[in-house]
């Protein structure tokens, strides 16, 4: 018959040994873990150094160049003063009127390029949704048409729908809308696996369809997030539409471009503070809606 003492020295030297086990384990993924991040350091700092060869960065160039840039920016600056000021503004934005229109047509066109784009978006995200889709060819095909929508720049697309469709902020509209499918679209997808796939299966087990599930079971825990995404691309689409006035996509970057050709100095400071207010002003009414869409109001204080 087995003492009481040896069978608490069996259950001691028993639970030791799984201790041993388990710091044996804790080590071995120990050191697993930090030779993987030994490695990813190593490719990160190669990464680093050939980007700066590359590229040519120096930073005696970097330290020199730097006044020079802002000997720039300070010369588009004009001379105010406290005796004339009100004269000074006027001469600084004499051509104001023209301006806010041309921005008013730069916001416009964020604003229908973000629709049409998000529209497209919300039509792709769906098969190109790895958890949303049996078929592989389905979703190759889906996330291959974004990759390419958000890859070629907006430029190139604007110098195409340019050519296209002449001059003005049609072109503009397309090349921000195209540009805006493919970003969104890759947003809304990561999204879409990422939401409670039990709704899914209880449309599905009611007899729903495909498109039933995804209006049913995944738009409303997403909408939220497509909601975020889309008013965080309509501030980036607002800058991007002012620079596709270059290539005579419409908008106010068209005026700019002429100011900065023209050597017009004053008038580029003019234009550019237009633009960095009105960014400022969608950044904070974007901001309060998205707020309002997530609930974060619910966090204040905590």
């Amino acid at each position: 018959m087995t003492s009481p003492s040896t069978t608490l020295g069996a259950g001691a030297r028993d639970a030791r040994d799984r201790l041993s086990r388990f710091e044996a384990r804790f080590l071995a993924e120990r050191r697993t873990r930090m030779a993987w991040t030994a490695l990813y350091l190593a490719l990160f700092l190669a990464a680093t150094i050939g980007s700066m060869v590359v590229s040519g960065f120096n930073v005696q160039k970097l330290m020199t160049g730097l006044p020079k840039a802002w000997n720039y920016v300070h010369g588009t600056l004009p001379t105010l003063t406290l005796e004339n000021l009100l004269g000074d503004l006027r001469t600084w934005y004499w051509g104001f009127n023209y301006w806010l229109r041309l921005l008013v047509e730069t916001v416009l066109m964020a604003f229908v390029g973000t629709a049409l784009g998000g529209f497209l978006a919300l039509l792709l995200c769906f098969p190109a949704s790895r958890n949303l889709v049996q078929r592989s060819g389905i979703y190759f095909s889906a996330r291959r048409a974004l990759e390419f929508f958000r890859t070629v720049p907006e430029l190139v697309f604007a110098l195409i729908f340019v050519f296209a469709f002449g001059l003005g902020p049609f072109a503009g509209v397309l090349a921000i809308a195209v540009h805006t499918a493919g970003s969104l679209g890759k947003l809304f997808a990561e999204v879409n696996e990422n939401v409670d796939m039990r709704p899914l299966e209880g449309v599905y087990a009611s007899g729903g369809n495909w498109p039933m599930a995804m209006r049913l079971a995944v738009m409303p825990q997403a909408l939220p997030n497509y909601a975020s995404y889309a008013l965080l691309r309509f501030e980036i689409n607002v800058r991007g539409a002012a620079v596709l006035g270059v290539v005579g996509a419409g908008g106010i970057g068209q005026d700019l471009y002429f100011a900065i050709r023209q050597f017009e100095y004053q008038d580029i400071s003019a234009i550019l503070l237009l633009l960095i207010v009105t960014v400022s002003i969608i950044d904070m009414v974007c901001e309060t809606i998205r707020h309002r869409l997530i609930g974060a109001d619910n966090f204040k204080g905590h």
